[in-house]
């Protein structure tokens, strides 16, 4: 059975898989990214060292039972370990393959790592211009985990939300990125919404989040976030109608986007928290099929897509 270590860099974190076959044998977290790099890329690099000698080790394995090192995200940005150039859409898994790169970092490993490049695309338009680094890699290992039909439309919530269209040959032609993740944490920590906003919310509230995206969809996300608190301290509403009222506002353009595209089928990743949301949202108000992948499916798609896109012939 070959074995892999996987890495999957993030802008703040980076995540060290060691993976045989399409199973996840263990992970470790750095809590350093690709943002780190731009005062400290050599932090990176010892603490890679670390998380791999770790994973070996507790492992009973050397590198010497490893087949390859596969790295793929912001790691190949320009604050990463290894600047390298998008891949201009439409890609595929071919493209992904045949665009990686071999580089040797001795001070982390005797193996040299293949870096997986991100995607763009390219364009004049600044509406239609976008780019990714390491969804690419994501989608790859969700296609080949949940069977899915390749020209359904992908949806991976977090941090920076990807919508992602592939064609009839399995390639990713078309995406666009929202700050969902990001926005959702930033709104609710630091700003007067700290205290009617409760993060720790896990019950959907498929009222609460249709009523949130309806208000957005008509009188616009600005105007509904301040609702948010309104509804908390003079409507005296519960903290999971509050916070799902917030999260539909928060998911309006998303949703809209989705509901935009063609495709009849949706397969959503990604951010727990922001699936589940979505994947309810969309069942209240559209027609659309909506799949939602397993966590575990979700946590080893981008280990199990960097090795499909390495071992494509």
């Amino acid at each position: 059975m070959k074995r892999y270590i996987t890495i999957d860099g993030g802008t703040t974190n980076t995540r060290v898989n060691l993976v045989e076959g399409d199973r996840l044998i263990a992970a470790k977290k750095i809590n350093r990214g690709a943002k780190a790099g731009i005062d400290d890329r050599d932090g990176l690099k010892i603490e890679l060292k670390t998380a791999i000698s770790s994973l070996l080790s507790e492992n009973n394995l050397t590198e010497s039972d490893l087949t390859k090192i596969l790295a793929s995200g912001m790691i190949t940005s320009e604050f990463g370990l290894c600047e390298l150039p998008h891949l201009i859409a439409p890609v595929g898994i071919k493209e992904l393959h045949n665009g990686m790169q071999e580089v040797a970092f001795p001070e982390i490993s005797c193996l040299p790592i293949a870096f997986i490049r991100g995607v763009k695309v390219d364009s004049e338009s600044l509406a239609e211009f976008d780019m990714m680094r390491g969804e690419e890699t994501e989608l790859i290992g969700l296609m080949a985990l949940c069977g899915s039909d390749s020209q359904a439309l992908f949806v991976l919530p977090g941090s920076h939300s990807k919508i992602i269209r592939t064609d009839s040959s399995a390639r990713i032609c078309d995406f666009s990125t929202m700050l969902t993740g990001e926005m959702q944490m930033a709104l609710a920590g630091g700003t007067i919404l700290k205290d009617a906003v409760d993060l720790t919310v896990t019950e959907i509230n498929v009222e609460y989040l249709v009523k949130g995206y309806r208000f957005a969809e008509s009188e616009g996300l600005n105007k509904s976030l301040f609702k948010v608190r309104i509804l908390k301290n003079a409507f005296k509403k519960s903290a999971a109608e509050v916070y799902n009222f917030y999260l539909g506002a928060i998911l309006a353009d998303e949703i809209d986007s989705i509901l935009s595209a063609d495709a009849k089928t949706v397969v959503i990743g990604g951010n727990r928290r922001i699936k589940t949301a979505t994947a309810a949202l969309l069942g209240a108000i559209s027609d659309k099929t909506v799949l939602t992948v397993s966590d575990d499916d979700v946590e080893r798609s981008t280990a199990v897509g960097a090795i499909r896109i390495f071992e494509y012939q």
